[in-house]
Protein backbone atom coordinates (compact mmCIF):
# COMPACT_ATOMS: atom_id res chain seq x y z
CA UNK A 1 0.00 0.00 0.00
CA UNK A 2 1.48 3.95 -1.06
CA UNK A 3 1.94 6.41 1.59
CA UNK A 4 -0.93 8.20 0.05
CA UNK A 5 -3.88 9.02 2.20
CA UNK A 6 -6.69 6.87 1.49
CA UNK A 7 -9.80 7.56 0.34
CA UNK A 8 -13.17 6.61 2.02
CA UNK A 9 -16.87 7.02 0.56
CA UNK A 10 -19.06 6.47 3.10
CA UNK A 11 -23.15 6.67 2.02
CA UNK A 12 -25.99 6.87 4.05
CA UNK A 13 -29.18 7.58 3.31
CA UNK A 14 -30.34 8.82 6.62
CA UNK A 15 -28.52 10.74 9.39
CA UNK A 16 -26.09 8.21 11.31
CA UNK A 17 -22.68 7.39 11.65
CA UNK A 18 -20.88 10.27 12.80
CA UNK A 19 -18.37 8.61 15.26
CA UNK A 20 -17.61 6.46 12.04
CA UNK A 21 -16.66 9.72 10.16
CA UNK A 22 -14.53 11.49 12.89
CA UNK A 23 -12.16 8.43 13.57
CA UNK A 24 -12.05 7.42 9.65
CA UNK A 25 -10.58 10.93 9.48
CA UNK A 26 -8.48 10.58 13.15
CA UNK A 27 -6.65 7.50 11.31
CA UNK A 28 -5.45 10.04 8.58
CA UNK A 29 -7.83 9.19 5.85
CA UNK A 30 -9.66 11.49 3.30
CA UNK A 31 -13.23 11.27 3.99
CA UNK A 32 -16.14 11.82 1.45
CA UNK A 33 -19.51 11.39 2.20
CA UNK A 34 -22.88 10.29 -0.14
CA UNK A 35 -26.20 11.15 1.53
CA UNK A 36 -29.52 12.25 0.47
CA UNK A 37 -30.03 16.52 0.22
CA UNK A 38 -32.94 16.57 2.67
CA UNK A 39 -29.82 15.73 5.33
CA UNK A 40 -28.10 18.75 4.34
CA UNK A 41 -28.31 20.62 7.50
CA UNK A 42 -28.54 17.41 9.89
CA UNK A 43 -25.11 17.80 12.00
CA UNK A 44 -22.59 16.18 9.88
CA UNK A 45 -19.03 16.43 11.38
CA UNK A 46 -18.27 18.93 8.65
CA UNK A 47 -14.66 19.18 9.90
CA UNK A 48 -13.97 15.27 9.35
CA UNK A 49 -15.00 15.38 5.61
CA UNK A 50 -13.22 16.19 2.46
CA UNK A 51 -16.10 16.65 0.65
CA UNK A 52 -19.88 15.95 0.72
CA UNK A 53 -21.92 14.61 -2.32
CA UNK A 54 -25.93 15.15 -2.32
CA UNK A 55 -28.22 13.14 -4.05
CA UNK A 56 -32.36 13.82 -4.36
CA UNK A 57 -33.26 10.21 -5.18
CA UNK A 58 -31.24 7.14 -5.35
CA UNK A 59 -30.67 5.83 -8.82
CA UNK A 60 -28.50 2.75 -9.26
CA UNK A 61 -27.31 3.87 -12.62
CA UNK A 62 -26.90 7.66 -11.83
CA UNK A 63 -25.26 6.98 -8.52
CA UNK A 64 -22.94 4.76 -10.28
CA UNK A 65 -22.25 7.27 -12.98
CA UNK A 66 -21.72 9.97 -10.68
CA UNK A 67 -19.29 8.07 -8.69
CA UNK A 68 -17.21 7.14 -12.43
CA UNK A 69 -17.26 10.72 -12.82
CA UNK A 70 -15.74 11.39 -9.00
CA UNK A 71 -13.46 8.65 -9.66
CA UNK A 72 -11.40 10.54 -12.89
CA UNK A 73 -9.66 12.38 -9.82
CA UNK A 74 -10.35 10.51 -6.54
CA UNK A 75 -9.32 7.23 -6.35
CA UNK A 76 -11.06 5.56 -3.95
CA UNK A 77 -9.94 2.80 -1.61
CA UNK A 78 -12.98 1.79 0.34
CA UNK A 79 -16.71 1.97 0.26
CA UNK A 80 -18.61 1.72 3.30
CA UNK A 81 -22.01 1.83 3.71
CA UNK A 82 -23.40 3.40 7.08
CA UNK A 83 -27.15 2.45 7.38
CA UNK A 84 -28.92 -0.95 6.37
CA UNK A 85 -30.85 0.57 3.51
CA UNK A 86 -27.75 1.30 2.02
CA UNK A 87 -25.88 -2.00 1.95
CA UNK A 88 -27.27 -3.67 -0.96
CA UNK A 89 -26.49 -0.47 -2.77
CA UNK A 90 -22.49 -0.41 -1.86
CA UNK A 91 -22.23 -3.86 -2.42
CA UNK A 92 -23.86 -3.42 -5.89
CA UNK A 93 -21.51 -0.56 -6.03
CA UNK A 94 -18.48 -2.52 -4.94
CA UNK A 95 -18.54 -5.17 -7.84
CA UNK A 96 -19.13 -2.60 -10.60
CA UNK A 97 -16.17 -0.86 -9.18
CA UNK A 98 -14.31 -4.24 -8.18
CA UNK A 99 -14.13 -2.81 -4.65
CA UNK A 100 -12.67 -4.99 -2.01
CA UNK A 101 -15.70 -5.79 0.66
CA UNK A 102 -18.88 -7.60 1.07
CA UNK A 103 -20.46 -8.50 -2.03
CA UNK A 104 -24.15 -8.24 -3.24
CA UNK A 105 -24.70 -12.38 -2.28
CA UNK A 106 -23.07 -11.68 0.83
CA UNK A 107 -25.03 -8.52 1.79
CA UNK A 108 -28.11 -10.86 0.79
CA UNK A 109 -27.17 -12.71 4.01
CA UNK A 110 -27.69 -8.86 5.95
CA UNK A 111 -30.46 -7.81 4.84
CA UNK A 112 -33.10 -10.19 2.75
CA UNK A 113 -35.06 -11.98 6.07
CA UNK A 114 -35.91 -14.40 3.40
CA UNK A 115 -32.34 -15.35 2.45
CA UNK A 116 -30.98 -15.26 6.10
CA UNK A 117 -33.49 -17.95 7.38
CA UNK A 118 -33.00 -20.58 4.46
CA UNK A 119 -28.85 -19.88 5.01
CA UNK A 120 -28.98 -20.05 8.51
CA UNK A 121 -31.52 -23.44 8.24
CA UNK A 122 -29.11 -24.71 5.75
CA UNK A 123 -26.08 -23.77 8.54
CA UNK A 124 -27.54 -25.57 11.02
CA UNK A 125 -28.40 -22.42 13.10
CA UNK A 126 -32.07 -22.84 14.96
CA UNK A 127 -34.93 -20.35 12.93
CA UNK A 128 -38.70 -20.15 13.89
CA UNK A 129 -40.69 -22.43 10.94
CA UNK A 130 -41.08 -20.38 7.97
CA UNK A 131 -41.82 -20.47 3.89
CA UNK A 132 -41.85 -17.95 1.47
CA UNK A 133 -44.99 -17.01 -0.51
CA UNK A 134 -43.45 -17.90 -3.59
CA UNK A 135 -45.86 -21.15 -4.34
CA UNK A 136 -49.57 -21.98 -3.85
CA UNK A 137 -49.24 -25.64 -2.40
CA UNK A 138 -46.23 -24.41 -0.06
CA UNK A 139 -48.01 -21.84 1.11
CA UNK A 140 -51.36 -24.59 1.72
CA UNK A 141 -48.43 -26.88 3.32
CA UNK A 142 -47.13 -24.67 5.50
CA UNK A 143 -50.77 -23.51 6.82
CA UNK A 144 -52.07 -27.01 7.52
CA UNK A 145 -48.57 -27.99 9.16
CA UNK A 146 -47.49 -25.05 11.18
CA UNK A 147 -50.40 -23.83 13.93
CA UNK A 148 -50.57 -20.14 13.83
CA UNK A 149 -49.83 -17.35 15.04
CA UNK A 150 -47.61 -16.22 12.23
CA UNK A 151 -45.70 -12.84 11.18
CA UNK A 152 -46.08 -11.25 7.61
CA UNK A 153 -42.76 -9.97 7.32
CA UNK A 154 -41.16 -7.57 4.35
CA UNK A 155 -38.13 -9.47 3.13
CA UNK A 156 -36.40 -6.40 2.89
CA UNK A 157 -37.82 -3.54 5.58
CA UNK A 158 -35.24 -2.91 9.01
CA UNK A 159 -36.87 -3.10 12.66
CA UNK A 160 -40.76 -3.95 12.69
CA UNK A 161 -42.15 -2.09 9.97
CA UNK A 162 -44.32 -3.94 7.48
CA UNK A 163 -44.93 -6.72 10.07
CA UNK A 164 -48.21 -8.58 10.59
CA UNK A 165 -49.66 -10.90 12.99
CA UNK A 166 -52.18 -13.77 11.27
CA UNK A 167 -54.45 -15.90 13.25
CA UNK A 168 -56.00 -18.32 10.47
CA UNK A 169 -55.30 -19.64 7.18
CA UNK A 170 -58.08 -18.11 5.88
CA UNK A 171 -56.74 -14.41 7.37
CA UNK A 172 -53.26 -15.53 5.79
CA UNK A 173 -54.63 -16.01 1.71
CA UNK A 174 -56.56 -12.91 2.33
CA UNK A 175 -53.45 -10.84 2.95
CA UNK A 176 -51.04 -12.62 0.39
CA UNK A 177 -54.26 -11.99 -2.37
CA UNK A 178 -54.13 -8.46 -1.35
CA UNK A 179 -50.68 -8.24 -1.97
CA UNK A 180 -50.86 -9.35 -5.06
CA UNK A 181 -47.57 -8.91 -7.09
CA UNK A 182 -45.63 -8.24 -4.05
CA UNK A 183 -46.27 -11.35 -2.70
CA UNK A 184 -42.67 -12.44 -3.61
CA UNK A 185 -41.49 -9.56 -1.45
CA UNK A 186 -42.61 -11.21 1.66
CA UNK A 187 -42.00 -14.16 4.15
CA UNK A 188 -44.14 -15.58 6.85
CA UNK A 189 -42.93 -17.49 10.26
CA UNK A 190 -43.86 -18.83 13.31
CA UNK A 191 -44.88 -16.37 15.93
CA UNK A 192 -42.78 -18.27 18.99
CA UNK A 193 -43.45 -16.11 21.89
CA UNK A 194 -40.53 -14.81 23.67
CA UNK A 195 -38.24 -12.42 24.92
CA UNK A 196 -35.99 -10.82 22.18
CA UNK A 197 -32.35 -10.49 22.68
CA UNK A 198 -29.88 -8.46 20.83
CA UNK A 199 -26.14 -9.00 20.11
CA UNK A 200 -23.88 -5.87 19.19
CA UNK A 201 -20.46 -6.92 17.45
CA UNK A 202 -17.29 -6.29 15.91
CA UNK A 203 -15.92 -9.08 13.33
CA UNK A 204 -12.42 -9.34 11.88
CA UNK A 205 -10.83 -11.76 9.31
CA UNK A 206 -13.81 -13.99 10.00
CA UNK A 207 -14.24 -14.12 13.56
CA UNK A 208 -15.83 -12.31 16.23
CA UNK A 209 -13.72 -9.85 18.49
CA UNK A 210 -16.43 -8.27 20.50
CA UNK A 211 -19.88 -8.75 21.54
CA UNK A 212 -22.52 -7.85 23.79
CA UNK A 213 -25.56 -9.50 24.51
CA UNK A 214 -28.93 -7.05 25.61
CA UNK A 215 -32.23 -7.68 26.25
CA UNK A 216 -35.32 -5.70 24.37
CA UNK A 217 -37.56 -5.34 27.07
CA UNK A 218 -40.28 -4.63 25.14
CA UNK A 219 -39.82 -6.67 22.06
CA UNK A 220 -39.39 -3.72 18.78
CA UNK A 221 -43.08 -5.56 17.51
CA UNK A 222 -44.55 -4.94 20.45
CA UNK A 223 -43.53 -1.28 20.46
CA UNK A 224 -44.23 -0.76 17.11
CA UNK A 225 -47.32 -1.92 16.91
CA UNK A 226 -48.69 -0.95 20.48
CA UNK A 227 -47.36 2.54 20.93
CA UNK A 228 -44.82 1.06 23.48
CA UNK A 229 -42.00 2.91 25.30
CA UNK A 230 -38.63 1.22 23.71
CA UNK A 231 -36.54 -0.08 26.64
CA UNK A 232 -33.07 -2.65 26.08
CA UNK A 233 -30.17 -3.48 28.97
CA UNK A 234 -27.34 -5.50 28.87
CA UNK A 235 -27.36 -8.71 29.78
CA UNK A 236 -25.68 -10.44 32.69
CA UNK A 237 -22.62 -11.48 31.81
CA UNK A 238 -21.63 -15.44 32.67
CA UNK A 239 -25.50 -16.58 32.23
CA UNK A 240 -26.11 -19.09 30.33
CA UNK A 241 -28.70 -16.85 28.11
CA UNK A 242 -25.35 -14.70 27.66
CA UNK A 243 -23.15 -17.23 26.79
CA UNK A 244 -25.45 -19.62 24.24
CA UNK A 245 -26.57 -15.95 22.29
CA UNK A 246 -22.51 -15.02 22.56
CA UNK A 247 -21.78 -18.57 20.68
CA UNK A 248 -24.76 -18.20 18.73
CA UNK A 249 -23.72 -14.98 17.06
CA UNK A 250 -20.24 -16.37 16.39
CA UNK A 251 -22.08 -19.07 14.26
CA UNK A 252 -24.24 -16.94 12.50
CA UNK A 253 -21.54 -15.00 11.54
CA UNK A 254 -19.39 -17.33 10.40
CA UNK A 255 -22.47 -18.95 8.12
CA UNK A 256 -22.67 -15.70 6.53
CA UNK A 257 -19.96 -15.05 5.84
CA UNK A 258 -19.30 -11.59 7.41
CA UNK A 259 -15.42 -10.84 7.19
CA UNK A 260 -15.06 -7.53 9.57
CA UNK A 261 -16.70 -4.86 10.15
CA UNK A 262 -19.90 -4.32 12.83
CA UNK A 263 -23.01 -6.21 13.17
CA UNK A 264 -26.15 -6.48 15.19
CA UNK A 265 -28.04 -9.45 15.56
CA UNK A 266 -31.57 -10.81 16.75
CA UNK A 267 -32.85 -13.91 18.56
CA UNK A 268 -35.45 -15.06 20.43
CA UNK A 269 -35.55 -17.29 23.26
CA UNK A 270 -38.96 -19.06 23.07
CA UNK A 271 -40.99 -18.86 26.45
CA UNK A 272 -42.21 -22.64 25.92
CA UNK A 273 -39.36 -24.30 25.94
CA UNK A 274 -35.98 -21.70 26.52
CA UNK A 275 -34.48 -22.37 22.83
CA UNK A 276 -32.41 -20.31 20.84
CA UNK A 277 -33.93 -19.01 17.83
CA UNK A 278 -31.85 -16.72 15.15
CA UNK A 279 -34.27 -14.01 14.03
CA UNK A 280 -32.42 -11.66 11.49
CA UNK A 281 -28.96 -10.10 11.06
CA UNK A 282 -27.04 -6.80 9.44
CA UNK A 283 -23.71 -5.51 8.88
CA UNK A 284 -24.13 -2.26 10.71
CA UNK A 285 -24.31 -0.75 13.70
CA UNK A 286 -27.67 -1.36 15.75
CA UNK A 287 -29.91 2.08 15.59
CA UNK A 288 -31.94 3.32 18.32
CA UNK A 289 -28.78 4.39 20.09
CA UNK A 290 -28.09 1.01 21.15
CA UNK A 291 -24.48 2.10 19.69
CA UNK A 292 -24.80 4.57 22.81
CA UNK A 293 -25.84 2.34 25.65
CA UNK A 294 -22.89 -0.92 24.42
CA UNK A 295 -20.80 1.89 24.39
CA UNK A 296 -21.23 2.68 28.16
CA UNK A 297 -21.53 -0.76 29.42
CA UNK A 298 -18.04 -1.48 27.75
CA UNK A 299 -16.45 1.09 27.07
CA UNK A 300 -16.54 0.20 22.99
CA UNK A 301 -17.94 2.63 20.65
CA UNK A 302 -19.02 0.62 17.62
CA UNK A 303 -19.04 3.23 15.48
CA UNK A 304 -15.66 4.62 15.98
CA UNK A 305 -13.65 0.89 16.40
CA UNK A 306 -15.99 -0.54 13.13
CA UNK A 307 -13.80 3.13 11.48
CA UNK A 308 -10.11 1.93 12.92
CA UNK A 309 -10.98 -1.83 11.80
CA UNK A 310 -11.97 -0.71 7.85
CA UNK A 311 -9.16 1.37 7.67
CA UNK A 312 -6.76 -1.05 9.78
CA UNK A 313 -7.43 -3.91 7.04
CA UNK A 314 -7.11 -1.50 4.46
CA UNK A 315 -3.76 -0.16 5.33
CA UNK A 316 -2.83 -4.47 6.72
CA UNK A 317 -2.10 -2.89 9.99
CA UNK A 318 -2.86 -5.04 13.00
CA UNK A 319 -5.96 -4.05 14.74
CA UNK A 320 -5.93 -4.17 18.21
CA UNK A 321 -9.31 -4.10 20.55
CA UNK A 322 -9.51 -1.30 23.48
CA UNK A 323 -9.55 -2.40 26.76
CA UNK A 324 -13.27 -3.64 27.94
CA UNK A 325 -15.17 -3.19 30.71
CA UNK A 326 -18.09 -5.10 32.21
CA UNK A 327 -20.38 -2.79 33.79
CA UNK A 328 -24.14 -2.79 32.94
CA UNK A 329 -26.45 0.29 30.82
CA UNK A 330 -30.11 0.34 30.18
CA UNK A 331 -31.86 2.65 27.66
CA UNK A 332 -35.22 3.54 27.77
CA UNK A 333 -36.84 6.09 24.45
CA UNK A 334 -40.11 7.22 24.09
CA UNK A 335 -41.98 9.81 21.90
CA UNK A 336 -43.14 12.83 23.63
CA UNK A 337 -46.30 14.62 24.05
CA UNK A 338 -43.85 18.31 24.23
CA UNK A 339 -41.72 19.18 21.81
CA UNK A 340 -38.67 19.52 23.87
CA UNK A 341 -39.04 17.27 27.34
CA UNK A 342 -37.78 18.62 30.44
CA UNK A 343 -36.39 15.50 32.15
CA UNK A 344 -34.64 17.36 34.65
CA UNK A 345 -36.60 15.54 37.37
CA UNK A 346 -35.10 12.28 36.74
CA UNK A 347 -31.88 12.75 38.66
CA UNK A 348 -30.48 9.27 39.48
CA UNK A 349 -26.79 9.52 39.47
CA UNK A 350 -26.47 6.29 37.39
CA UNK A 351 -27.81 8.77 33.91
CA UNK A 352 -25.05 9.04 31.93
CA UNK A 353 -27.10 10.14 28.78
CA UNK A 354 -30.24 11.78 27.79
CA UNK A 355 -31.70 12.23 24.36
CA UNK A 356 -31.86 15.90 22.46
CA UNK A 357 -34.01 15.28 19.61
CA UNK A 358 -38.17 17.15 19.43
CA UNK A 359 -40.76 15.19 20.51
CA UNK A 360 -38.91 12.49 22.41
CA UNK A 361 -37.57 11.37 25.74
CA UNK A 362 -34.69 9.25 26.99
CA UNK A 363 -32.25 8.41 29.33
CA UNK A 364 -29.22 5.84 29.40
CA UNK A 365 -28.12 4.46 33.04
CA UNK A 366 -25.07 2.90 33.42
CA UNK A 367 -24.47 0.44 37.35
CA UNK A 368 -22.04 -2.16 38.13
CA UNK A 369 -25.77 -4.15 38.81
CA UNK A 370 -27.65 -5.27 36.45
CA UNK A 371 -30.64 -5.48 38.65
CA UNK A 372 -30.01 -1.68 39.61
CA UNK A 373 -30.45 -0.97 36.16
CA UNK A 374 -33.77 -2.69 35.76
CA UNK A 375 -34.73 -1.18 38.26
CA UNK A 376 -34.32 2.29 37.21
CA UNK A 377 -35.65 1.23 33.90
CA UNK A 378 -38.83 -0.36 35.58
CA UNK A 379 -38.97 3.52 37.29
CA UNK A 380 -38.38 5.40 34.59
CA UNK A 381 -40.79 4.05 32.28
CA UNK A 382 -43.57 3.90 34.41
CA UNK A 383 -42.94 8.01 34.87
CA UNK A 384 -42.37 8.29 31.56
CA UNK A 385 -45.62 6.43 30.39
CA UNK A 386 -47.55 9.17 32.95
CA UNK A 387 -46.16 12.30 32.19
CA UNK A 388 -44.81 12.37 28.68
CA UNK A 389 -45.53 9.76 26.47
CA UNK A 390 -47.28 10.05 23.03
CA UNK A 391 -47.10 7.20 20.15
CA UNK A 392 -47.84 7.08 16.58
CA UNK A 393 -48.99 4.07 14.64
CA UNK A 394 -46.87 1.79 12.67
CA UNK A 395 -46.36 2.06 9.40
CA UNK A 396 -48.00 -0.29 6.96
CA UNK A 397 -45.92 -1.71 3.84
CA UNK A 398 -48.06 -3.81 2.99
CA UNK A 399 -50.85 -0.98 1.56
Amino acid sequence: MSDRPLNFLCISTFFKGVDFLKRCKAEGNNVYLLTMKKLEHENWPHESLDDIFYIDTWNDRDISKGIAYKYRTIKFDRFVALDDFDVEKVASLREHFRMPGMGRTTSHYFRDKLAMRIKAKTEGVHVPEFTSLFNDNDINTYADTVSPPWLLKPRLEASATGIKKIHSKDELWHIVNDLGDERDSYLVEKFAPGDVYHVDGLNLDGKVIFSRVSKYLDTPFEVAHGGGIFRSATCEIGTPIEKGLTKMNAEVMKAFGMQFGASHTEFIVSKATGDLFFLETSSRVGGANLAEMVAFASGINLWSEWAKIESDSLKQRKYKLPTTKNTYAGIVVSLSRYEYPDSSSFNDKEIVWRMNKAWHIGMIVVSDSSERVLELLDQYTKRIANEFHASLPAPDKTQ
